[in-house]
């Protein structure tokens, strides 16, 4: 009786454990067909039925997963907007032995490699709103929001021992800038000034209109090397910073 007991007990939490990955990967294959649908056919593609069908699945079986598609859409922007963080971080800490126009370049360069090879997630997160989507009253990825945010801010007070005497004449305020905002650079950077943050948003404009054009496809139509146009304006607006380049 103690054997067949034990077999018993020892089946359940093989079954449990089979469960749970079966579901993570029906979760991984439904949220690959959400983007593989918004890249055939726009945002408003991303619809569950439309999701189950692709997948063979019903429509009741796929709310076992995702009651509503909000949920779906708040799920694949926290994953997407969290994978762009962790590359452009580890880039950043890559970096971290060189000079300040190394990381700041390092950022940049992982922030577009991520956009190239996640046009979806670069979309979703950045560019085509889905209809109808109501993210949660903190926002879809809060975390991956903040990291980046300030990892956009790290960017600016980089070169901001540099680019100081650039922007004395600066007329910023804090009251010029979201609350929401400072409280993410503040805190991380305390000695950025209101110069400073808008330092960094000048630098993310930069980065953002270039590799927005090369995500949806504008820049191809004017030049086979968008590379060497990316890199370029990179070499540029470092030297407009004031940063040496000697180790980057």
């Amino acid at each position: 009786m103690s054997g067949t007991s034990e077999t018993r007990t020892g089946a359940a939490p093989a079954t449990r454990g089979r469960r749970e990955r079966l579901r993570a990967e029906t979760t991984a294959e439904i949220k690959e067909t959400a983007l593989r649908l918004m890249a055939s056919g726009g945002p408003d593609a991303i619809t569950l039925r439309a999701i189950a069908r692709e997948m063979g699945m019903t429509a009741n079986a796929i709310y076992g997963y995702f009651a509503t598609r909000d949920d779906l859409v708040t799920a694949l922007i926290d994953d997407v907007y969290s994978a762009l963080a962790d590359a452009v971080e580890s880039a950043w800490s890559a970096a971290d032995a060189q000079g300040p126009a190394a990381r700041i370049l390092a950022w940049a360069r992982a922030f577009r490699a991520w956009a190239l090879t996640n046009p979806e997630g670069f979309r979703l997160v950045y560019g085509d709103p889905v209809p109808g989507y109501r993210a949660p009253e903190a926002g879809p990825a809060p975390d991956a929001a903040r990291r980046v945010c300030t990892g956009l801010a790290g960017l600016a007070a980089a070169a901001w021992p540099h680019a100081e005497p650039l922007y004395r004449d600066s007329a910023f305020t804090w009251s010029d800038f979201d609350t929401g905002l400072l409280d993410k650079v503040r805190p991380a950077f305390p000695e950025l000034p209101p110069a400073g943050v808008a330092l960094a948003l000048r630098l993310w404009g930069h980065l953002h209109g270039l590799v927005a054009l090369e995500v949806y496809g504008h820049l191809g139509r004017q030049t086979a090397s968008p590379d060497k146009l990316f890199e370029e304006e990179l070499a540029r607006l470092v030297t407009a910073l004031g940063v040496p380049r000697d180790r980057a």
